[in-house]
């Protein structure tokens, strides 16, 4: 398990509430959070930059968080992040293909910061409990 120092998030939803939001649960968390409205502005940052760890939308416009996962896991690098699909895509077939695609975990809306705190535990020590 990595520790969790300068580790970065991408915070990728069309929704700037969900992104206000997902912020505020990981405050207590260390990550310096970054945002992206869409897929393509997710994959355009993390050519610039990729990220330890990726909050992923499903349906966005101009790139669906799915597309934006093929892209990613197809990059040079783009093994490396650690992402977690937050979506309201509930049924087997979006979930299968999720990790089809190389998601590592699968959050369903709506969240609350214990359950996407629950879901970071599985890639990273916090040195406090980041729910508190």
């Amino acid at each position: 398990m990595a520790e969790m120092a300068a580790k970065t998030c991408l915070v990728v939803d069309d929704s700037p509430t969900v992104r206000k939001v997902a912020r505020r649960f990981l405050r207590h968390t260390g990550l310096d959070i970054q945002e992206a409205e869409n897929g393509q502005i997710a994959l355009d940052q993390c050519t610039l930059k990729m990220p330890d760890v990726i909050l992923l939308d499903w349906n966005m416009p101009v790139m669906s968080g799915i597309q934006f996962l093929r892209h990613l896991r197809a990059a040079s690098g783009g093994t490396e992040p650690k992402v977690i699909f937050c979506t309201t895509e509930s049924d087997v077939d979006h979930i299968r293909e999720a990790f089809e695609a190389g998601t590592d975990e699968y959050l369903m809306k709506p969240f609350d910061a214990k359950m996407l705190n629950d879901k970071l535990g599985n890639f990273f020590v916090f040195d406090h409990d980041p729910s508190a």
